[in-house]
């Protein structure tokens, strides 16, 4: 007989428990607890909890034979970029984002360009396969052999799996399957994590790689991603600012290769389309020299890129100015502000400081601190740097400015798109530096900035 439970989830965490609270202990959010009621059939005790690996008995590491990663080409050169050189067999990927913000897109793509060197099957629990054909015609996609299927029972997907034996296996989207073992409903943290902890173990038993897609809502009402990034291999997130046609695919998670690489692609009408060159992309609309405008180079991964930082410094009518960032560290901002005031003297505390990194990209390293004190210098000054001069360095509590990692390379990717001068911390030059057609700007402390500018 099959046994019935009671118990409450977390809708933003999955965190359960067996009594309602107004907190979840787990992610600290209010009122987030949902009841839930589980019907687990006593069967199935024995399959929910098989060894996602096969053998579960105990060797020693010498003893274990280590084979060589099987890697397949996505066909798309960003996408392998983000992946660590392509799709490895047996693993299980997964990619969230907004809903359309171009998750299926992408995936339909890369399953019509792989279709001709493996055999893929593409299932869908959200659209019928008319939507997919006409999707694919609108593409301009060969999808003729594309093999697909529309269903939401996972049982049901593995059972079709392993008679069909495909390379692989594309799931849009894991919020709409739902297992037989259990009674919640599709999109529930119970039959998120039960439909994906089968396709882990089927992936990992059958060799065959398992792609997810997860939807995030910004309410949290449905189980988002966030819930399985433990039980996968890799994750991938796209990123957009809303406004813009640019998307970025950021790696957070990958067990066979790097994190925090990223890939850049662009929405058309003909579908997401990689950009080989993201630089000259956010620069492209860069016009001539502007009071608070600088340009740095960041780092993502294994790729540097040149990034406009902008602040506007203006003079606030309120008691308690506004601090405003987009795609920077806010408490970073408030650091650095102390900083010029302490060390350079300068009266900021009574204005209004606004940061914006062009393009919708997001800056986490400490390499910005120097751009993002000469764009506030820049502007509050109303002083420009001519066009062609690329910043970049860390700045400490006491004025001194770091070197940061990576600076040559930093370097030939600013010369490799004109740029003449670089202002940089000493630390970064060399004599490496002299090879290079630029004008190099050596500062040990952030007072050296006044004077240069």
């Amino acid at each position: 007989m099959a046994k019935s439970k009671t118990q409450f989830e977390c809708r933003e965490c999955g965190h359960t428990i067996s009594k309602w609270e107004g907190q979840c202990t787990a992610c600290k959010a209010w009122n987030s607890f949902e009841e839930v009621h589980i019907q687990v059939a006593a069967t199935s005790k024995q399959t929910r909890f098989a060894n996602y690996a096969g053998d579960s008995s105990v060797r020693k590491l010498g003893t274990v034979t280590t084979e060589k990663q099987q890697r397949s080409s996505s066909c798309i050169r960003e996408l392998d970029r983000v992946l660590g050189g392509g799709v490895v067999a047996g693993s299980v990927i997964l990619i969230g984002g907004d809903p359309g913000i171009g998750k299926s897109t992408l995936l339909l793509q890369v399953s019509a360009a792989m279709s001709t060197a493996i055999k893929p099957l593409y299932v869908t629990g959200e659209e019928s396969l008319s939507q997919i054909a006409m999707r694919g015609q609108r593409l301009q996609l060969d999808v003729s052999e594309l093999e697909c299927m529309a269903e939401t029972s996972v049982e049901k997907i593995i059972h079709t799996t392993l008679n069909k034996k495909p390379d692989l296996l594309v799931i849009d989207s894991i919020q709409t399957l739902y297992s037989e073992n259990l009674t919640s409903i599709p999109g529930s943290v119970s039959q998120v994590k039960e439909a994906a902890a089968q396709l882990v173990r089927m992936a990992k038993q059958s060799r065959i790689t398992v792609i997810l897609v997860g939807h995030v809502t910004k309410d949290g009402a449905i189980a988002g991603p966030r819930v399985l990034e433990h039980m996968v291999d890799t994750v991938l997130y796209f990123e957009s600012d809303g406004n813009s046609r640019y998307r970025l695919l950021r790696a957070l998670k990958n067990r066979f290769g790097a994190v925090n690489e990223i890939g850049v692609f662009a929405m058309t009408d003909g579908g997401v389309r990689e950009i080989e060159n993201p630089s000259a992309i956010f620069l492209s609309e860069r016009q001539t020299e502007k009071p608070g405008s600088v340009v740095m180079v960041t780092r993502e991964g294994t790729r540097p890129l040149l990034v406009e930082v902008q602040a506007l410094v203006d003079q606030s009518p309120l008691g308690n100015p506004r601090r405003l960032t987009v795609g920077l560290e806010h408490n970073r901002l408030a650091m650095l502000l102390a900083v010029l005031h302490r060390i350079c003297r300068l009266g900021i505390h009574d204005h209004d400081v606004f940061l914006n990194a062009v393009g919708g990209i997001k800056i986490n390293e400490t390499a910005a601190d120097l751009a993002v004190v000469v764009a506030i210098i820049s502007s509050f000054k109303n002083r420009y740097l001519p066009k062609a001069t690329v910043v970049f360095g860390e700045v400490g509590l006491t004025g001194e400015i770091r070197p940061v990692h990576n600076g040559e390379e930093r370097l030939k990717e600013a010369a490799n798109h004109g740029f003449t001068h670089a202002i940089v911390p000493k630390g970064n030059t060399g004599k490496w530096a002299q090879s290079l057609n630029m004008k190099i700007t050596a500062l040990q402390q952030i007072d050296e900035i006044l004077d240069l500018i």
